[in-house]
């Protein structure tokens, strides 16, 4: 008997994370690593378990996360989206605690372009009047 999987997309700057969710003891594996060892930071750890918690099932599903792209920081709100919208296909009842937490809507911010005649995106050079 093989065992529902249900998979969710979350994108953040430019990272991008493909989760696998099915039921299990909450084994989280990240690129097929822990994902305390491949976050590195506590903080970073506790960004990825935040749906989880929002809807009070910790350690019930095992996760498989494919991620690539971005940093660190990017590559966990990326997990969190993911991991979101899989607990939707689940069950759909985890909607209002996850889109009242926030875990539901995208971050869309990206990095602004630097433009030319300027050190960066918003900096000038130093205007000398005299």
């Amino acid at each position: 008997m093989t065992q529902a999987v249900f998979q969710g997309t979350g994108r953040r700057k430019r990272s991008i994370a493909r989760v696998y969710l099915s039921s299990g003891k909450g084994n989280i594996l990240i690129n097929n690593r822990p994902f305390e060892d491949y976050l590195g930071r506590p903080t970073l750890a506790t960004i990825v378990r935040q749906p989880l918690e929002a809807i009070g099932d910790i350690d019930g599903y095992d996760i498989k996360i494919n991620v690539m792209g971005g940093g660190l920081t990017g590559q966990a709100g990326a997990i969190r989206l993911g991991i979101a919208r899989a607990l939707l296909q689940i069950n759909e009842d985890f909607r209002t605690p996850l889109r009242q937490a926030g875990f539901l809507t995208r971050d869309a911010r990206k990095v602004e372009r630097k433009k030319y005649g300027q050190p960066g995106a918003r900096k000038r050079y130093q205007y000398s009047k005299r």
